[in-house]
Parts: C-alpha cells; sequence; structure tokens
C-alpha cells in the first residue's frame, strides 16, 4: 500500500511540474507555430487570430501587446474573457479528452489546440467557431 502511495505523489508531482512548465512557456514562443501549422494546410494567419480573438475576447492591439511583452500561458489566459460557447469544443488533443481536463487553464491552452488543429485540418470556421 506504501508503494502506491508515494507513486501517486510522484505522478501527482511529476504533473504539476509539467503543468508549471506550460504555464510559464511564453504565448509569443508558440504563437508562430500555430501560424506554421495553419499556413501549411492553406489557412492563414488572420484565420489564427480569429480564432484567437473568439475564443479569448482579446483584439489585434490587445494580442500585439501580449507577444510584445511574451506573456506567458497562464497569465495570457488568466486575463482573458473565455467565449462562453468554448464549452462545446470537445475531443482529444494532446491524448487528452478536452473535457475530462479538470485545471481551467490547462483546458483553455489545449482548447486553443485543438482550434488550431480543427482549422489545419480544413474545417470551415463557422463549425471552429461553434456558431
Amino acid at each position: 500500500m506504501e508503494y502506491y502511495k508515494k507513486r501517486t505523489l510522484i505522478l501527482k508531482t511529476n504533473r504539476m511540474k509539467n503543468l508549471e512548465r506550460v504555464y510559464k512557456m511564453s504565448f509569443a514562443s508558440v504563437y508562430p507555430h500555430y501560424i506554421t501549422k495553419a499556413e501549411k494546410k492553406g489557412r492563414t494567419k488572420e484565420e489564427v487570430d480569429q480564432i484567437i480573438f473568439w475564443l479569448t475576447g482579446y483584439d489585434q492591439q490587445t494580442l500585439q501587446r501580449h507577444l510584445d511583452e511574451k506573456t506567458d500561458f497562464e497569465t495570457f489566459f488568466n486575463q482573458a474573457k473565455i467565449n462562453p460557447k468554448a464549452s462545446k469544443i470537445t475531443g482529444m488533443i494532446c491524448g487528452y479528452r478536452i473535457e475530462e481536463i479538470e485545471e481551467k487553464t490547462m483546458r483553455e491552452i489545449r482548447c486553443l489546440d485543438k482550434l488550431i488543429d480543427e482549422l489545419a485540418k480544413g474545417r470551415a470556421m463557422e463549425k471552429i467557431l461553434r456558431s
């Protein structure tokens, strides 16, 4: 029994370290990868931005400020006004089912990942934005 308690504690500690690592990454360091992923599939930077605006409530000026300031993911999403329709984003991303991710900020990060994936897969923008 003691072994399982230690193992569970180690797993929880590793998960927390992983969360902290992701949260402290600057959004500006990942943003170009979102654009590259979309453009490789014939989509545009403007469509990536439209998704970010829809999900976060940011406008171009606010997004640019976050990029210039190299805001970390945790701050980026904590300052956002997440679209209420984001609760309709479901499915698998990075091996996790979005609707089962308990930690709010990580779920929001994975929602953005999922929306960018849908864009790159050619899904219509009105479906991506849950219209």
